[in-house]
């Protein structure tokens, strides 16, 4: 019983610190349209920037100070916040903003996520996402197209007008390449060819990679699980009942295989689209002894582990 008033408290707390933050943002970003140069533009957007890493730390004490985490996390030993790098991972839950933040900022630049057109309209995380510069997206399916072709081009335009923000200050893009969140059914439905992985759509990242691939300094690829709560991961993070956070950090290239035109050469494209896949299959076979690993571990007596600290 007691997990349920923590339930309340839990999102009263984030939603307290979420309005707090958005509020703060918002109203760093009107100042900064009133900036005349652009090197005080860019120190506004570093404050708005702090802000949101105070968010996602007062995000990770709620996190932590209700569940007793195990956090598993592995590489990236090497990033720096000085880089500009482009996150792409698997997509669970709304827990995978809270981990990805408490994980990457304080060793990265605050991520940056791409997000639907819709959630510009939910109240205080659309307008401080929005007062970030965060790139809100339309997609526009292929039988959209065909019946407006005048709209062919305007993702990859309007992505391009968000990417010239990031050009001042080193800046950490996330991509969900699935597009949406993995649930079995959706699994199922899509006929996807991976256990644990729903098929990666290459456009979004081949946006994103067109309009700022020369800034890159690498592909950060992460591969999120929740071996213990993959049902309802953030109803059970609110409720205290998280028990083991996965991440597993691969850093990639920008090399030749991730370098090209992917929306006039039909080679290229070929290639790029060989090259996620073989990136996402290998994704597919660490979830895969993730789940195993948890598996055995229901199946035989354990001995409480130490947490791993997040961060540095």
């Amino acid at each position: 019983m007691l997990a349920y008033p923590l339930l309340i408290l839990n999102v009263l707390l984030v939603v307290l610190n979420t309005m707090f933050a958005s509020v703060l943002i918002c109203a760093i970003a009107l100042v900064k349209m009133l900036l005349p140069s652009v090197r005080l533009k860019t120190a506004a957007t570093c404050i708005a920037d702090k802000v949101m890493w105070l968010w996602a730390s007062l995000n990770l004490v709620i996190l932590t100070v209700s569940n007793r985490v195990e956090w598993q996390i592995e590489g990236g030993e090497q990033l720096h916040k000085q880089g500009w790098y482009l996150i792409m991972s698997n997509h669970l839950s709304w827990t995978d903003i809270v981990v990805l933040c408490s994980v990457f900022k304080d060793r990265i630049p605050m991520p940056k996520f791409f997000l639907k057109q819709q959630l510009l309209y939910v109240p205080f995380i659309g307008m401080g996402c929005w007062a970030l510069d965060m790139p809100f997206m339309r997609r526009y399916s292929r039988e959209y197209l065909i019946r407006h072709p005048h709209k062919r081009g305007q993702d990859l335009a309007t992505t391009r007008r968000s990417c010239e923000k990031f050009k001042h200050n080193p800046t950490t893009v996330v991509n969900y390449v699935e597009g949406t969140r993995f649930t079995s059914d959706k699994q199922q439905r899509s006929r996807s060819p991976y256990q644990h992985l729903l098929t990666p759509k290459s456009g979004g990242i081949a946006y994103t990679l067109a309009a700022m691939g020369e800034q890159f300094s690498n592909i950060i690829d992460v591969t999120l699980a929740y071996p213990d709560n993959s049902a309802k991961p953030f109803r059970d993070m609110l409720m205290g009942r998280m028990k083991r956070i996965v991440v597993q950090i691969e850093v990639l290239p920008v090399d030749e295989q991730v370098r090209g035109d992917y929306f006039n050469d039909k080679r290229y494209k070929r290639q790029f689209q060989r090259w996620l896949g073989s990136v996402w299959q290998a994704k597919d076979q660490r979830l895969a002894q993730i789940h195993a690993v948890r598996a055995e571990h229901d199946s035989t007596p354990q001995v409480q582990e130490p947490s791993v600290s997040v961060g540095k």
